[in-house]
């Protein structure tokens, strides 16, 4: 599967091969708070993922390789490796997103907390539902208005008893958007800006209210400003969601993970708290990887 990069072009993304992984917490925008210590309650519990065992394939290709991983509720796991080495296809065997490749499938077991979502007995659509993905670019549907973004999930997925305008403004207010749209719900979504339109892709995911938000690359196209907005929004966003995050950026990961995986030729190498993965590394590649002599 192609992974395209579009953005490695932008001087806000990699690191330099100067980088050290002592400094890329102070890199750019200010280092995340302190994540030690008991974490306070969450506005909403929301369920981890746990991987065993996880093997992926494109065809005869084998992609993933015996990947086992958790991902703890109302947290934010990063995902990093070299471009093509895995770490976006781990990210779609989570929701069931792989299998939808001709040629492709996925071994393995994934549970949302208890409930294995490979099971023969489990509903796809109910999968995705609760485990949501935010992608690469912004993707409002071009003929929608603002609100009727916000609205296809709960539409699509046949939501019933639910006050669709009240569901909308709620969801615009999560996503950091409602202050900007308030007062032209009805104008196309594609008339935002690309910040604006991958919030309004946020707040479209979060109305069908999941328990998971898988991220990937969700700022890769968007200007060092518009990131900023995202990053933040991913912040709050953990209080009530577990949130996996794709990025090629090693200093986005350093600002908003909690935990972060390294990955390298669809092998998992290396996941620990970000702040060990970036200062204190237990594997040679991690440490080679993140201070930019590869990758």
């Amino acid at each position: 599967m192609n992974d395209p990069r579009t953005s490695m072009d932008d001087p806000t993304t990699a690191p330099s091969s100067a980088d050290d992984p002592r400094d890329i917490l102070a890199a750019g925008a200010a280092a995340p708070p302190p994540r030690t210590g008991a974490p306070h309650e969450p506005v909403r519990k929301a369920p981890g993922i746990s991987v065993t065992g996880l093997h992926a394939y494109y065809g005869a290709n084998h992609a993933i390789r015996d990947v086992s991983l958790e991902y703890a509720p109302n947290r934010v796991t990063a995902m990093i490796d070299p471009s093509g080495c895995g770490k976006s296809t781990v990210l779609r065997c989570l929701n069931r997103m792989h299998e939808e490749i001709p040629g492709a499938r996925a071994e393995g077991t994934v549970l949302l907390d208890d409930e294995d979502i490979y099971a023969s007995n489990v509903d796809v659509v109910a999968v995705r539902r609760a485990i949501g993905m935010v992608f690469q670019k912004p993707n409002p549907f071009p003929t929608m208005s603002i609100f009727d973004n916000v609205a296809a999930g709960l539409k699509l997925n046949g939501v019933k008893g639910v006050d669709l305008k009240e569901r909308v403004e709620q969801s615009l207010h999560r996503a950091g958007l409602w202050a900007e749209v308030k007062d032209r719900l009805g104008s196309p979504g594609i008339g935002l800006s690309g910040g604006q339109q991958q919030r309004l892709c946020i707040a479209r995911t979060i109305a069908v209210q999941p328990e998971v938000i898988l991220m990937d690359e969700p700022c890769s196209a968007l200007d060092p400003i518009a990131t900023l907005k995202i990053e933040e929004l991913i912040q709050e966003l953990k209080e009530s969601f577990t949130i996996v995050i794709v990025t090629h950026n090693m200093q986005q990961a350093a600002r908003v993970a909690d935990t972060t995986a390294f990955f390298l030729l669809g092998e998992l190498i290396e996941h620990a708290a970000t702040e060990t993965i970036f200062q204190n590394p237990g594997d040679e590649r991690t440490e080679q990887y993140v201070t930019g002599k590869f990758g």
